[in-house]
């Protein structure tokens, strides 16, 4: 399986030139760049060999303000939606409910859902723990839904942009974990799973050389063109 790279941006950058240059540059196969929503015609009119992605979505269109829909986003060409990242859980206050909600809505419309797991801190030295945290998570994302067009995000809450990322060989075993898990709960028998957390160029070709990790979510790498091309040519 080919490896697949997603640009997560984030609140970043601060304009659309930046935005525009940073997609230009950026620009791959097995690349997916998620900007915020304002930016995401502009990176969609931009790219020509990358898929559009979103850093979230709400699971209906109508009255709800501030909100984005499914169908908003397929009309823009995103191909890939993020859902469950652990900065909304923590400061949006998402709750695996709401998690689920989202993750329904997008497989329903289609596109490709990308769901963010990964458990705390105080898990950081016990596998035994962090194995039943991510479980549970995914067994509260998946509930009711299928798990057709599923990307799965391991994401150690610690490692994301602490700068210090998991080491591969636990990565690794949370990835094994996770495809066991959803493949109890579904017919999906290998559903990709990426790592995030933390990654540069220094660390990113020890992740995408093992065969249970299927390529990462770049977070502050990936506003750095030179850096980010550097992570693309280890997947190409």
């Amino acid at each position: 399986m080919a490896k697949l790279l997603i640009a997560n941006w984030k609140a970043n950058p601060e304009n659309l030139t930046e935005a525009r240059r940073l997609a230009r540059n950026t620009d791959s196969v097995r690349v997916v760049i998620a900007p915020p929503f304002p930016f995401l015609e502009t990176v969609g009119n931009t790219i020509k060999k990358a898929d559009l992605g979103s850093q979230d979505v709400f699971w209906s269109s109508g009255a709800y303000t501030g909100a984005v829909s499914v169908s908003q986003l397929k009309k823009l060409r995103v191909k890939y939606v993020i859902v469950g990242h652990s900065e909304r859980r923590r400061h949006f206050n998402e709750s695996n409910e709401t998690v689920n909600r989202k993750l329904k809505a997008v497989i329903d419309a289609g596109m490709k859902v990308v769901l963010c797991v990964g458990e705390g801190p105080e898990y950081r030295r016990n596998l035994s723990g962090a194995r039943t945290f991510v479980n549970h998570q995914l067994k509260s994302a998946l509930k009711g839904a299928s798990a057709k067009n599923l990307i799965v995000a391991y994401e150690p809450v610690w490692a994301i942009g602490t700068g210090s990322p998991d080491s591969p060989e636990h990565a690794a075993e949370m990835a094994a974990e996770i495809k066991n898990t959803v493949g109890r709960l579904s017919s999906q028998k290998d559903v990709p799973v990426l790592y995030g957390g933390s990654v540069t160029f220094r660390n990113a070709a020890r992740f995408l050389s093992l065969p249970e990790i299927s390529g990462a979510l770049v977070g502050g790498a990936s506003l750095d063109s030179r850096e980010f091309r550097k992570i693309i040519r280890l997947v190409l």
